[in-house]
């Protein structure tokens, strides 16, 4: 469903990235390990068309990133790829409905139907009670809850999490980790994630592992 073939990145004189390759496919849950500095969050920001390789190609369900334009790929990014992040960047002054919905609206959803997919995936999250709640008022847990439901408003191929549980507790990251096999197990969510977790590491289905902007 996704594939990195020969991926190539320097930032200057600095090489990030040395022809890396990755196949992934629909439910899978794929962690990627390794160093800091090994080229992880590079690679991943590349899978997800943050960033662009220097070399290489990034298929998605058998479009080329490369191939579109910046217009065009943002709208694909929105409708195909979600992403979490280790900080959740939720909005502040929108609630957990409001900050959900934005991926589509950004789409151009209408505002019914957005709030109605927002709520059922409030639920599915147990957290349907914390709607109206601005992220201020949640615990760090609840906010990352919200991250997770709004990458997948849109009804993502894949989902994309860098460090998804690296500013939680122990228990809080437990239960976000096992969140992921739920959402594969009941979705068929795929997820690619990077991570320094060793539990969530030992809970994908494959783990990858990078050292000096390689594979090994």
């Amino acid at each position: 469903m996704l594939s990195a073939h020969g991926i190539y990145k320097s930032y200057g004189t600095l090489q990030i990235l040395k022809g890396v390759d990755l196949e992934v496919q629909k439910g899978e849950i794929i962690s990627i390990v390794g160093a800091s500095g090994a080229g992880k969050s590079t690679f991943l920001h590349i899978l997800g068309s943050l960033d662009m390789p220097d070399k290489g190609t990034v298929l998605l369900n058998g479009t080329d990133l490369s191939k579109l334009s910046t217009t065009k790929l943002s709208a694909f990014r929105n409708a195909h790829i979600g992403f979490i992040f280790q900080f959740h960047h939720l909005l502040p002054e929108f609630t957990a409905l409001e900050n959900i919905c934005i991926p589509a609206f950004i789409a151009g959803e209408d505002k019914k139907a957005a709030e109605k997919r927002a709520k059922m995936l409030l639920e599915m999250l147990n957290i349907g009670s914390r709607a109206d709640h601005k992220p201020t008022t949640l615990s760090g847990g609840e906010q990352q809850r919200v991250a997770v439901a709004r990458a997948l408003m849109n009804n993502p191929e894949v989902i994309l999490a860098d460090e998804p549980s690296g500013n939680l507790d122990s228990e809080n990251a437990t239960a976000l980790h096992h969140l992921f096999v739920e959402l594969r197990n009941q979705l068929q969510q795929t997820f690619v994630i990077v991570t320094h977790n060793e539990h969530l590491a030992e809970i994908s289905d494959r783990t990858v592992h990078m050292k000096d902007g390689c594979v090994i």
